[in-house]
């Protein structure tokens, strides 16, 4: 029986994604970088950090510090963010959320953001409540596909990881619950157009598909 859900955050919870690519993309002009929407995709569930180190790489000349490209994206954002009216939770979530946690099912975050972004969506959406325990990616060295962040989130769970779901909507996302060995839901939205989540145990379009009693039936 299922005791833990383990959320990833952007695109699952909140739809911060326009914000980040904005941030992103006005950071790749003030570098003069010219980064595809090929290149951008490829970088979903990365963390800030992993992906300016990608971009290093991509860009030899770029000469500034992986840190300091990280306060500037994180100050773009955080300016956006603040100013930005229209951010919701996604359809259906907070309804999840609150159903589960009503249900004695521990909820646990997993979110390739960082710590001051996380913080930020919780604080703004009132989800502390809910939630046992958030895990920032910030803390890897390495982001999704990688597992390690899935495995932490895991060992902090009331119960083994056969016991928990994660709830994915990138690729990378999917991948990273597979190698730590934890059943997986794949959620298609809207704004997760393109991403290949073929590898997911089950794959949803809506949250309405899923609530405690559902879950508690899943054969993890």
């Amino acid at each position: 029986m299922v005791k833990t859900v383990i959320f990833d955050m952007d695109g699952v919870i909140v739809d911060t994604e326009p914000v980040h690519r904005y941030a992103y993309y006005k950071q790749f002009s003030e570098l003069n970088i010219e980064v595809s929407e090929e290149m951008y995709t490829s970088f979903t569930g990365f963390s800030t950090r992993n992906t300016f180190q990608a971009l290093k790489t991509y860009f030899p000349a770029l000469q500034h510090s992986v840190e300091d490209l990280i306060q500037r994206k994180r100050n773009i954002f955080n300016d956006a963010f603040d100013n930005k009216e229209d951010l919701y939770l996604l359809e259906g979530v907070e309804d999840l959320i609150k159903n589960l946690y009503a249900n004695g099912i521990q909820l646990i975050l997993a979110s390739s953001a960082s710590k001051v972004t996380i913080e930020r969506v919780f604080t703004r959406f009132n989800l502390h409540q809910y939630f046992s325990a958030i895990v920032s990616g910030e803390d890897f060295p390495q982001s999704k596909p990688n597992p390690a962040i899935f495995l932490h989130a895991a060992s902090l769970s009331v119960a083994p990881k056969e016991n928990c779901i994660i709830i994915e909507d990138s690729k990378n996302g999917v991948k990273a619950a597979k190698g730590a060995g934890v059943f997986c839901v794949g959620y298609r939205s809207v704004n997760s157009e393109g991403q290949d989540l073929s590898e997911a145990d089950m794959i949803i379009n809506h949250f309405n598909e899923l609530d405690a009693f559902k879950i508690s039936q899943l054969s993890v």
